[in-house]
């Protein structure tokens, strides 16, 4: 099957989800009641796709094996066999490159992927690693990460010196008509003043020339001026801020901080996947045993059916005896069919959350552990010790911390050092030093100081209120935990009496001792306390993987998977 996005499925598998069964009838003359770790034989009803179907045939016919929780093994039938070969996958190669894919979901396309070949078998820990590369939640996590890294690594490089070069090539054309007369008046006026003041007095019949006037014939009335030409500079400039009062260091912490921020968001998400996949992983395993237990219960009640109708015909029992058993029959058909779409449903959700486009069929068993938890103590303090949500507080708190050092800074210098020469033939520079102060305006140093302490205290008090709930969390997921496993094993006594009731009931009715109605209400009693057990164990499983997700550990989860000494039955293995 293929992914994207660090990859999502291309692979276009039709396939649906069915379930019919043809199966032998339980031993009515069991002597022996199954010991507190086995479950009754049951007849399943096969859940197979569509590609798996033989050629022309409507149904999949799956034999009735006995289960045992003992057994590791997954149900052996001729069904089972054609199971364990596995789905010869179709598609594309593996590919060593990014890609475009397509999303089997939205289909929409989805950049810089590769395709990914999974198999339709998976067990929780393939199922784990595989989650991790299709999940758009961690994706787009680890992209929010990755922007905020790089914007830590943009500010570490801030008070480094910044060269600059200047390049310039210039035209110009200038054209202008210059009005000149009032400068031409104001000359002529100024030298005929200058000559009365600097000749002495004549008599009046000498006749000498006007000196402004003679001027001012030589001065044009205005002046066009029209010029054009280029211009072409280059220079080299340096500014170097060698003391910022601490700002780039308090900017660069606080968006390392971000990040740090952004990683306990990603692992809080990635840690609640992990919990759903349980979730769904295992509630597949018990509907699937659900579904089972059903038809195992219609195959008893057929037989009932089949017995009645002989007793009947031959006068043994009434003719409402006989209506009952095959209203038992009914009802036992639809609750069957009820149970296998649930299943349906349950390995649907499965695929969804694994962005698969065929059934996801799980291997690994639902399990119970006889061993005692440790003490709740310990899982408080891994929590304490490893729960993403009190690593966000304290990136938090450090954000804060790096904000108060910046208010900190607000009427401290900032000093720089300076250059600029022109690459000429006579080149000039300038150099030189610089120091700026804020004297007044901006931001108030007084509020922005009281500001980040409030942040910072909100931080401390949201500290202690995480750990607080944690710990409740803890130990409540402790006490569920406990009490599911404690119910599984108390069930035991439940299921092994029902099967024995169910076998004396039914010898009772070949004898005529006991009625249909016995029967039915035996096998009802008797699904009920194997269905409640197959629940109480997938609430240990439940609990366990909500103990190890508020321990901020959700893959211990696996440890304890591994430890357990008690397995119930799966259909399918790898």
């Amino acid at each position: 099957m293929k992914f994207a996005l660090s990859t999502l499925s291309t692979a276009v598998l039709t396939v649906m989800l069915i379930g019919m069964s043809v199966a032998t009838s339980a031993n009515a003359n069991m002597d022996n009641v199954e010991s507190q770790n086995d479950v009754l034989p049951v007849t399943i009803t096969q859940i197979v796709d569509a590609d798996e179907r033989q050629t022309g045939a409507a149904t999949a016919v799956q034999t009735k094996t006995a289960l045992s929780v003992d057994d590791n093994t997954a149900i052996n039938s001729s069904a089972s066999t054609m199971h364990s070969r596995g789905i010869e996958q179709k598609g594309i190669e593996q590919q060593s490159r990014l890609a475009t894919l397509i999303d089997p979901i939205t289909h929409k396309a989805v950049d810089n992927s590769y395709p990914l070949e999974v198999s339709s078998f998976l067990s929780l820990e393939q199922a784990q690693n595989i989650l991790l590369q299709v999940s758009p939640k961690l994706a787009a996590n680890e992209a929010a990460i990755a922007a905020s890294q790089f914007q830590t690594d943009a500010l570490k490089t801030i008070d480094n010196p910044l060269v600059f070069a200047r390049v310039s090539a210039s035209a110009y054309h200038v054209e202008e008509d210059i009005d000149l007369s009032s400068l031409k008046n104001g000359i002529v006026n100024e030298i005929n003043n200058s000559v009365d003041e600097v000749i002495p007095p004549i008599p009046p019949n000498t006749d000498l020339p006007n000196f402004g006037e003679l001027v001012g014939e030589r001065l044009p009335e205005s002046y066009d001026f029209n010029r054009s030409g280029s211009t072409t500079g280059a220079g080299i400039g340096v500014v170097w801020p060698i003391y910022t009062a601490g700002r780039t260091t308090a900017l660069t912490g606080a968006s390392d901080a971000r990040t740090q921020e952004a990683v306990a968001n990603s692992l809080l998400d990635k840690n609640e996947l992990y919990s759903t996949l349980i979730e769904r992983y295992f509630k597949a395993q018990l509907a699937i045993i659900a579904a089972y237990l059903r038809e195992d219960a219609y195959d008893t009640l057929q037989q009932t059916d089949h017995m009645a109708e002989r007793l009947f015909e031959e006068g043994f029992i009434s003719r409402v005896d006989r209506i009952e058993a095959q209203s038992a029959l009914a009802d036992a058909k639809s609750e069957s069919v009820n149970a296998n779409n649930d299943a349906r449903l349950a390995m649907i959700a499965l695929q969804r959350l694994l962005r698969t486009d065929y059934r996801i069929k799980p291997t690994t068993p639902l399990f119970v552990s006889s061993r005692s938890l440790p003490d709740v103590s310990y899982f408080q303090d891994l929590a304490l010790a490893n729960h993403p949500g009190l690593q966000k507080v304290a990136a938090k708190r450090a954000q804060a911390q790096q904000l108060h050092a910046l208010s900190d800074t607000g009427y401290k210098p900032t000093v720089m050092l300076y250059g600029y020469g022109q690459v000429e033939k006579d080149p000039s520079w300038v150099a030189g030093i610089s120091a700026t102060w804020k004297l007044w305006g901006g931001l108030d140093k007084t509020a922005s100081l009281a500001s980040s302490n409030a942040q910072i205290r909100q931080a401390d008090l949201s500290e202690i209120e995480v750990s607080d709930n944690l710990l409740l969390l803890v130990e409540k997921n402790w006490h569920d935990m406990n009490n599911a496993q404690s119910r599984y094993q108390a069930l035991q006594s439940n299921v092994d009496l029902a099967a024995e009731v169910l076998r004396l009931r039914q010898l009772g009715l070949q004898e005529g001792v006991n009625t249909t109605v016995d029967v039915v209400q035996a096998q009802t009693q008797s699904l009920k306390a194997r269905t409640e057990q197959a629940q109480a164990a997938n609430s240990y499983v439940q609990a366990l993987a909500a103990l190890m997700q508020s321990c901020g550990t959700p893959l211990a989860f696996n440890t304890y998977l591994n430890a357990a000494d008690i397995q119930l039955p799966t259909l399918y293995s790898e």
